[in-house]
Parts: structure tokens; C-alpha cells; sequence
């Protein structure tokens, strides 16, 4: 089997990849030192919430928004140590550098992948 072809069907394992890469955003504040900025861990909480709940939503029911909507919240994770001027937190800001480029790579490769997909090949994922 071809890498590319491998790569152009949607399968589900990558809806499990978002669910991971949802518990470790809620997590990720502790993996330093205990963080003392209540609006980091809860945008943290909040964005990884939303990522486990989109990758679930995805695993029932694949439709195009969710994976729009993904590929958003990993942009936001990205560029969230600027926007809560965290950026000097050297191993949270990787953290969410990496975790974001991660969730938003993720969902433009399904997006990629169901582009040309009608609605009912996309009611048939996982099935």
C-alpha cells in the first residue's frame, strides 16, 4: 500500500489521536511547574475540552465543521502563549506550540482527506 493512498482515506484512529491529543492540552499545565495563571489553565481546560469533544463527535458522526473546527482550536493553542503573554513560560509555550501544530495538522489532513467525500460516504466513517 502506497503512502499516499494510506494517507487519502479517513480511518479511525486519527478521531482516537484527537481524543489524546485533547486530555493531554487539559493536562498540559501541570506538566511544568504548578502554573499560576488561572486564564492559562482554563483556556487550556476550555481548548481541550473542545478537542476531545470535536475528535468524539468526528468518531460518531464525521461531517467537514468538526474538522474546520479543530483545525481552529489547534491555531488557537498555537498562538496562545502571545495572546496570555505566557510566552516566557519556555515549557508550557512548547508544550502548546507542539500540542497545537499537532491538532491543527491532524485536522487539515481529514479535511484533506473528506474534501471531495459526498454526505453519505461521510454518514458511512467508522462504519
Amino acid at each position: 500500500m502506497s503512502i499516499t493512498r494510506f494517507l487519502r482515506t479517513h480511518r479511525t484512529w486519527e478521531e482516537w489521536c484527537g481524543m489524546a491529543l485533547g486530555i493531554l492540552i487539559v493536562l498540559s499545565p501541570w506538566f511544568t511547574t504548578q502554573p499560576d495563571h488561572r486564564a492559562v489553565v482554563a483556556n487550556a481546560l476550555i481548548v481541550g475540552i473542545l478537542v476531545f469533544g470535536v475528535a468524539q463527535l468526528e468518531y460518531l458522526s464525521l461531517q467537514r465543521w468538526e474538522e474546520a473546527g479543530a483545525a481552529v482550536l489547534g491555531i488557537w493553542l498555537f498562538v496562545s502563549p502571545f495572546v496570555f503573554d505566557y510566552s516566557g513560560a519556555e515549557v508550557l509555550r512548547t508544550w502548546h506550540f507542539a500540542l497545537g501544530g499537532l491538532v491543527a495538522a491532524l485536522a487539515v489532513l481529514q479535511l484533506w482527506q473528506d474534501w471531495l467525500l459526498s454526505d453519505n460516504e461521510l454518514a458511512q466513517h467508522g462504519k
